[in-house]
């Protein structure tokens, strides 16, 4: 019985991340609370797991800053699609299950392109800047849904060796 809550809530947490809530973290929790319940995930795994899941929120940031200066940003546009993914996610979590997503989404593209527009008020230039922030963002949900699909596997391999 354990194992199907366990494997319910990993699916549920992979679900939430491209929704912009904390699907990793519900994974991780999930391991913890199961390896109390019952033996068979190790505190290294489980800190393995943290690590892992750190790294992916750090990661998030950075692609989006990242791809912002790809497509020929600023730092402070960088900066400005952090703050603004951040921002979004919060400002839209009100609306039911896609909120947060479209806020991140939204969040990054305007923080980009209104932080491009104070270094230069070249409209098509800050666009430009922008939507490379809105694909740093996609780049990055994507990333964290595949490093939820590790953390899924590593964490069912771990009940079953």
């Amino acid at each position: 019985m354990e194992e199907l809550l366990l494997a319910i809530a990993l699916v549920v947490g992979l679900l939430l991340i491209p929704l912009g809530l904390p699907g990793l973290w519900l994974m991780v929790g999930s391991a913890l609370l199961y390896s109390y319940a019952k033996p068979g995930i190790s505190i290294w795994t489980i800190g393995a797991l943290t690590v892992l899941a750190l790294i992916a929120e750090l990661i998030e940031f950075v692609l989006s800053a990242r791809y912002t200066r790809k497509y020929g940003g600023s730092r402070r546009a960088g900066w400005g699609a952090i703050i603004g993914g951040v921002v979004g996610a919060f400002v839209w979590t009100p609306l039911p299950v896609i909120g947060p997503m479209i806020g991140a989404f939204a969040g990054a593209f305007v923080g980009a392109w209104v932080a491009e527009m104070t270094r230069s008020a070249e409209v098509r230039g800050a666009t430009r800047v922008a939507t490379g922030a809105l694909i740093g963002r996609i780049v990055a949900v994507a990333m964290k849904v595949g490093i939820g699909l590790v953390l899924a596997v590593w964490i069912l391999l771990a009940l079953w060796i």
